[in-house]
């Protein structure tokens, strides 16, 4: 995993990110619209900048403007970032980060039967989550 790789992204970073993966090759005032909430555009674009830096976009010059877009997919980051928060809070072990999900009764029993119903179908239809 390289360097950039390891580097996660802040919540901001992150909804700038979905707005790329949701609209595609997207430019700073795309990326504002495109936001929940309103940023000034030396913002946004000092953000896209950061995400540049970090090797999660790639950027175009179109015109007088650059143009970005993911380098990383969004089930890949999801991993990355879920990886890491076992690996920080639950040192390493997936187990233990769905015990603290049923001791905080995020998740029951019956909760338990219905994900595993759908990997079920999901493995029965060839996809992959």
């Amino acid at each position: 995993m390289g360097e950039q790789e390891k580097e996660g992204l802040t919540k901001l970073e992150l909804q700038i990110m979905q707005v790329i993966w949701r609209r595609g090759t997207s430019n700073v005032g795309e990326v504002q619209e495109g936001l929940e909430q309103q940023l000034a555009y030396t913002t946004v674009q000092t953000m896209l900048n950061i995400l540049h830096r970090k090797g999660k976009l790639r950027r175009k010059l179109r015109g007088r403007a650059y143009e970005y877009s993911a380098t990383v997919s969004e089930a890949k980051a999801l991993s990355h970032a879920l990886r890491d928060v076992v690996d920080r809070m639950f040192g390493g072990s997936s187990e233990e980060l769905v015990m603290s999900l049923i001791k905080s009764k995020q998740l029951d029993a019956k909760k338990i039967a219905e994900l595993s119903r759908r990997l079920e179908a999901d493995r029965e239809s060839g996809g992959e989550r």
